[in-house]
């Protein structure tokens, strides 16, 4: 019996050390395990902020091209806005001449009626062709003229000077 009883504490002993076995197997694979994850989890954070500053990169890029898109076309902006205001002075120009051209010729025909109405009762108006060319003339006694150039409001018609220029309209 004894040795019956010694066989038995003998293989309770191996059992024993048989399961602090498997417990020391069982704690080292679970130990290796979790340096494996945290191996693991320490790769994939620096390809995570790998990631991230790579995309961090590509923004700071982007907004650099953007900055430089933005500088040119603002400069764009300022040269177009220059050309407009160079053109608007001077169509503001021309609008004055032709202002005071429409003006001039309306007081030119006001002349050219005023000079055939006379011509029509005092004057005579003739036209000769020679040769394919029209020559007009107009005849008028001469007090008719005289009156006319020594009018003051007839001599204001003529050769007034445009006075428009481009340095009265810039802005």
């Amino acid at each position: 019996m004894a040795s019956s009883s010694g066989t038995s504490s003998g293989s309770s002993t191996a059992i024993q050390n048989s399961g602090s076995d498997d417990q020391e197997d069982l704690q080292a694979l679970m130990d290796q395990r979790k340096r494996k994850r945290m191996i693991s989890n320490r790769e994939s954070a620096r390809r995570s902020r790998m990631r991230k500053q790579k995309h961090l990169d590509d923004l700071m890029s982007q907004v650099d091209l953007l900055k430089k898109d933005n500088h040119q076309i603002l400069t764009n902006i300022n040269i177009t806005t220059q050309h407009y205001l160079t053109i608007e002075a001077e169509n503001s120009v021309l609008r004055a001449q032709v202002d005071e051209l429409t003006h001039r010729l309306h007081s030119l025909n006001e002349i050219i009626s005023f000079m055939t109405t006379t011509s029509s009762t005092t004057g005579v108006f003739d036209a000769t062709s020679h040769d394919d060319t029209t020559i007009t003339s107009f005849y008028t006694p001469e007090p008719v003229m005289d009156n006319f150039l020594m009018n003051p409001l007839n001599l204001s018609y003529l050769n007034q000077p445009i006075m428009a220029s481009a340095d009265m309209f810039q802005y």
